[in-house]
């Protein structure tokens, strides 16, 4: 009598393997193009060059720098946290540079819109840093001219990343910045109408001289193909 097969035994649910809990977020192949499209421009690397740049000036947020009397003798100075965003903007501007920015050119989808979102989320990052002073007791009104002033070279930053290349990024902020610093202020002790990021925060046209800055230099970033220069350093 030929032995009759065994039925087969089938895994109990516990044994099955979970896939999808096992993954986790990060391995979803929905974020898999955001994540690579964040990491080929450094993102993560210049946002924790810029965290220390941040808690540093977080340690040191009651502090001022006075102003260098290469006119007049004044006596003005303006607040480390309002000085800091420079820096943020500078850092944050280098992740600009895509390496694949042929491939992003050729792209069967355009990639317009996930530049001006890539934007937006630098400045929203640079807003966060920005913010970090207040713990250690930042005025609001100290925020705000900082965040003015983030906004600002951030598009200026933007601007000199479009046009001289990433690397070149401190170019236009630091042009700006220097004159700023030696000249912005006048002899009746009060920041010249020009220098918009020594202002206090309640003055409108620096703020929107600060917002106008941005938006040029992300409507450039954004809308404008990759660099020849930038195809020149892939190669």
């Amino acid at each position: 009598m030929p032995p009759t097969n065994p039925e087969p035994t089938r895994p109990s649910p516990s044994a099955q393997p979970e896939e999808p809990a096992r993954e986790g977020l990060f391995h979803d192949p929905r974020l898999t193009p955001v994540l690579s499209f964040v990491r080929c421009r450094g993102l993560p690397r210049a946002a924790g060059v810029a965290l220390l740049v941040a808690l540093a000036a977080t340690a040191f947020a009651g502090r001022s720098v006075a102003v260098p009397e290469f006119r007049y003798l004044v006596d003005f100075s303006v607040p480390i946290a309002e000085i800091v965003p420079l820096a943020h903007a500078v850092i944050l501007a280098t992740t600009l540079f895509s390496p694949m920015a042929d491939l992003e050119q050729t792209s069967a989808q355009p990639m317009t819109r996930h530049r001006a979102l890539y934007l937006v989320v630098l400045l929203a990052l640079a807003l966060g840093l920005t913010a970090l002073p207040l713990v250690a007791g930042a005025t609001s009104e100290v925020f705000v001219s900082a965040a003015r002033n983030v906004i600002g070279y951030l598009g200026l930053a933007m601007l000199s990343a479009r046009l001289f290349g990433s690397g070149l990024a401190w170019l236009l902020p630091l042009a700006m910045f220097g004159p700023t610093l030696l000249l912005g202020v006048g002899s009746d002790n009060a920041p010249e109408p020009w220098a918009w990021s020594l202002h206090p925060s309640t003055h409108t046209p620096a703020m929107i001289t600060a917002v106008l800055l941005w938006v040029v230099g992300a409507l450039a970033s954004a809308t404008a193909g990759p660099r020849q220069s930038e195809r020149a350093e892939q190669n």
